[in-house]
């Protein structure tokens, strides 16, 4: 009879559960990611780096009408959803990026956003064969750079 009643939770206390798992998601998954791209993205900013990166990456970025510092928000996003939005928040915070380019940026933050962890955690799993995860890995970054393009088209026609 014990166990019947701990079986059935009423609403309230599967609410509470739920923030609390969601909370600790947040908290220890996604909040060092996001953390992690505002630190980069300070030390890329104090040391120089960042307008390197943005004068070696100007060109190709300037496909997609974005400056060059915005390779670091689409490497971010490979590494970590979190992190990349971390660090489109971190260059718009700097006025690196405008908001018209984080939203060219963000269809390809979520296209391509933590394959390097997906590869391990699905394909390697689901016991796909390496051989496969460049083509699959190659696919999600077409799309995303793709979705720039619309998105580009999209951001000029309004």
């Amino acid at each position: 009879m014990m166990a019947e009643q701990e079986k059935k939770k009423n609403i309230i206390d599967l609410f509470i559960e739920g923030c609390r798992k969601g909370w600790d998601t947040g908290i220890r998954n996604m909040m060092p990611n996001v953390i992690m791209a505002f630190v980069i993205i300070k030390a890329l900013n104090v040391t120089g780096l960042l307008k390197i990166l943005g004068s070696v990456f100007a060109p190709i970025m300037a496909l997609w009408g974005l400056p060059g510092e915005a390779i670091t928000v689409l490497v971010s996003s490979f590494m970590s959803m979190g992190g990349g939005i971390g660090a489109a928040a971190g260059l718009l915070g700097s006025n690196v990026l405008s908001p018209k380019d984080i939203t060219v940026l963000m269809p390809a933050i979520y296209l391509m956003g933590s394959l390097i962890q997906y590869l391990g955690r699905c394909l390697g799993t689901a016991e796909v064969n390496s051989k496969y995860y460049g083509i699959m890995v190659g696919i999600a970054v077409l799309n995303a750079l793709l979705a720039m393009w619309v998105m580009k088209l999209l951001v000029v026609m309004y």
